[in-house]
């Protein structure tokens, strides 16, 4: 059987593979060409990621089609119920990626309380010529050590995020439609812990204690922060999208940039991928990433590990 990994796979998630006596193609097809290629070339199982969309008429388009795997959690970009009313088993990894994307929250929490992200564009600039000007410029860093960090979203992801939170001294609260409390276990190097019980609490209290917000949740039929909400933040709060595009309003992030509501925003994820608006791009007070929230070697290698299993479960076991 033949395995279409159009957004690629790990080499162990290859290797996996092939063991368990699949063939491997990672030839990236355009997505107007899926289907086509599916069944010219007997494609049992099509794994994704964020870039191919696997909509209904590729489904209906592709009956020899058996399983639709996505690297990651979420599968906006998959017609996840059709799929499987047709008889495809749809799978995806939820667990393999938080720690990488816990991980690239902090990144642009570190970057925007300390301005690296404005920093690392104008010292190639100006280092040489003004350097006690932006010595001046970035010298009102922030601490993130006993500052409040609000979670939105307390899944696999949230709770990793509070994991790093709480090892860095941070007061986490937390808010979720579906998780009321979670146990979070803080690991350390030498194998001792503690374990954290969090409640989740209304999204109002959170945006009125937040020091700074992180959003965690799918995609949705509009927006978790917009005006009203950021309205109801505290000053100079800091915000960061690890999760998707087009929960946050984008066009009153950057109002609330300009009147200095919001202190520094960072996003990997935008309204409009791939294409964000250039007020984003360009504004000096927004950490940027193109979506990389899983990329890292140690997520892609549990991705493809973690599919491969999967896969080999359903059709060989």
């Amino acid at each position: 059987m033949k395995v279409l990994a159009n957004d690629g796979i790990s080499k162990s998630g290859i290797k996996a593979l092939e063991k368990g006596g699949f063939e491997v193609i990672t030839t990236k097809v355009a997505q107007e060409q899926v289907a086509n290629f599916i069944n010219n070339n007997d494609v049992s199982v099509l794994l994704v990621r964020s870039a191919t969309k696997v909509r209904q008429d590729i489904i209906d388009a592709c009956p020899g089609l058996k399983v639709i795997g996505r690297g990651g959690v979420g599968m906006d970009n998959i017609d996840v119920d059709y799929a499987r009313t047709n008889g495809k088993h749809v799978i995806n990894t939820p667990a393999s990626s938080s720690e990488s994307v816990a991980e690239l929250v902090f990144a642009h929490l570190f970057t925007g309380v300390r301005f690296l992200h404005d920093s690392n564009r104008n010292m190639p600039l100006e280092g040489d010529t003004n350097f006690e000007g932006l010595k001046k410029a970035y010298a009102n860093g922030i601490e993130l050590r006993g500052k409040t960090l609000g979670i939105i979203g307390f899944g696999r992801i949230g709770q990793a995020v509070a994991k790093m939170a709480l090892g860095l001294g941070m007061r986490v609260i937390a808010a979720d439609k579906f998780v009321g409390k979670a146990e979070i276990k803080v690991d350390f190097y030498n194998g001792q812990f503690i374990n954290v019980d969090i409640l989740t609490e209304p999204l109002e209290d959170l945006f009125k204690h937040s020091d700074f917000i992180t959003l965690h949740v799918p995609a949705q039929d509009g927006y978790v922060i917009d005006s009203e909400e950021i309205g109801q933040m505290k000053d100079n709060v800091g915000i960061i999208n690890c999760a998707r595009g087009g929960v946050i309003n984008e066009v009153a992030l950057v109002e609330a940039l300009e009147s200095d509501k919001i202190l520094f925003a960072g996003l990997d994820v935008f309204e409009n991928e791939p294409t964000p608006e250039i007020q984003i791009l360009m504004h000096p007070r927004i950490s940027l990433t193109p979506h990389i929230g899983a990329a890292t070697l140690e997520a892609q290698d549990r991705i493809g590990t973690e599919l491969a299993e999967q896969i080999i479960g359903i059709l060989k076991g």
